[in-house]
């Protein structure tokens, strides 16, 4: 693979450009295209390209994709939790997810994250390196092809922070939604961000009609600043801003993470805070009873704690509901297999 292009991550006016710079007219980019986005891995598959091209074509350039290595099911739902290994043997974790509306996949789009959140297992052993667009897309494609099934939303949600991998997670973007190939429309897209400013300005500028979501967590400095280190370069008072400003550019409701942690940011005083500082925007708020991760000793909330803070800020007029929990068996929250994983080996 070493000194070969990634010919998965290109877009067909890319393709366009390679197939020409080989001889070939520019009709063979679009059989490319199509061939690599229906999950094909190998270019002799490729049968309406001459035999020939096809050498060539593997001669210079790889075709990406993920080897499954472990796959969880709930037994309480339709939820599977895969473990990928890339070509380099690093690991990544995705989650497919089944709703009322149809299959939703959560992609991770970096190998760990060093974004340092307290309350998530991705980051614990920082960041390894940021996915290809097409390691990303290969997420998505892979469990199509293991439910059988037809993925209709994505949520950039997994391991990493899609906007400390900018330019990969856009172009994954413009792949996923393209009509020629998955044709997954970018109003069916989530992408979530611990809250890296210059990211949401520069996604701003793009006009993509994706849903942004933005991992709150606290109402104020002196919480989120000991749960998301990310807090200590760009606060509260600073991200709220920028997301008001994303609403005001792209007219679409932005969607508020909040992970409730017991004794942390469950009371009612905090309740009432974040009603202050969010009311009147265009937004909805995410209750997530938080995961319980060994190495940060944080407790998920009783039931009855985690619909008093929604009916606190329901009250003030800030939508909010509280996450569906899905995959509480198999820990379908990303980071904890691949940790459990790298253990195994060192074993």
């Amino acid at each position: 693979m070493e000194n070969k292009k990634d010919v998965k991550s290109m877009l067909p006016q890319e393709l366009e450009q390679v197939v020409q710079e080989l001889g070939q007219p520019r009709f063979r980019a679009g059989q490319i295209f199509k061939w690599l986005q229906s999950g094909v891995t190998d270019f002799e598959k490729m049968s309406n390209l001459p035999k020939g091209f096809r050498q060539n074509l593997g001669n210079n350039f790889y075709i990406a994709d993920v080897i499954l290595k472990k796959r969880l099911e709930s037994t309480l739902d339709d939820t599977v939790k895969y473990l990928y290994m890339l070509h380099d043997g690093q690991y990544v974790e995705s989650v497919l997810m089944h709703y009322k509306h149809g299959y939703t996949v959560c992609v991770s789009t970096q190998v760990g994250c060093r974004m340092g959140c307290s309350f998530c297992a991705s980051g614990l052993d920082g960041l390894a390196r940021n996915l290809t667009a097409s390691e990303i897309l290969s997420q998505v494609m892979a469990a199509e092809r293991d439910k059988g099934v037809r993925v209709s939303n994505v949520v950039l949600m997994g391991m990493g922070e899609p906007l400390d991998n900018f330019d990969n997670t856009v172009r994954f973007l413009d792949l996923v939604s393209h009509p020629d190939g998955m044709n997954i429309g970018l109003r069916h897209i989530s992408l979530s961000t611990s809250g890296v400013v210059p990211g949401i300005y520069k996604l701003m500028e793009l006009r993509k009609p994706i849903t942004l979501s933005v991992s709150l967590h606290a109402p104020n400095d002196q919480i989120r600043s000991r749960m998301m280190r990310v807090n200590r370069k760009w606060n509260v008072e600073t991200l709220l801003k920028a997301c008001r400003d994303y609403i005001a550019a792209d007219g679409r409701r932005i969607s508020f993470e909040y992970a409730v942690v017991e004794g942390v940011n469950d009371s009612d005083a905090c309740a009432r805070e974040l009603a202050a500082r969010l009311k009147g925007m265009l937004c909805h708020v995410n209750l997530i009873p938080a995961n319980p991760v060994a190495e940060n000793g944080y407790r998920r909330p009783n039931a009855a704690r985690v619909a008093r803070f929604a009916e606190l800020l329901n009250r003030e007029g800030v939508n909010t509901t509280v996450r569906r929990t899905l995959g509480a068996d198999i820990n379908a929250s990303c980071g904890q297999l691949r940790r459990q994983q790298a253990r195994e080996g060192e074993a």
